[in-house]
């Protein structure tokens, strides 16, 4: 008997979950079992294929303790998609910087098989000093 559309929903909401805890723990071993090798990533003008892309992510430079907060997420069959704050202490100066950011994630088999994601990723750099307050004019 195969399981419920309700049952799959709810246990690719938790591979999701698990993933992001991974920006946490920094465990990169874990996405072996949560992220298919050959997961395709889509956003920020940026299209690839690999798990390699996610552990990038996963042990940014320069940030470290990062914190995530899932803010608002919703699942339906091999899709979920997630609203959340990541926030890092940034190694430098010691200060936290939080990014923002919304990713939809497509499971199968209790793997993410590709995912489309966009975070605030000027605001980071922004509360880092690295670019302008104010956006220049074109």
């Amino acid at each position: 008997m195969s399981d419920s559309v309700e049952a799959i929903t709810g246990r690719n909401a938790d591979v999701v979950r698990r993933y992001l805890r991974v920006f946490e723990t920094r465990d990169v071993g874990e996405l072996e079992e949560l992220v298919a090798e050959d997961v395709l990533v889509h956003g920020a003008g940026f299209h690839g294929q690999g798990r390699h892309h996610p552990e990038g992510a996963v042990l940014t430079p320069g940030l470290s303790d990062c914190r995530v907060q899932v803010d608002d997420l919703f699942a339906a069959g091999d899709r979920v998609t997630v609203a959340f704050t990541l926030t890092y202490t940034h190694d430098r100066s010691g200060r936290d910087l939080t990014m923002t950011g919304v990713k939809s994630y497509r499971l199968r088999d209790g793997r993410i098989i590709e995912f489309w994601g966009e975070t605030d990723l000027y605001g980071l750099l922004r509360q880092a000093g690295l670019v302008p307050e104010q956006i220049p004019p074109f």
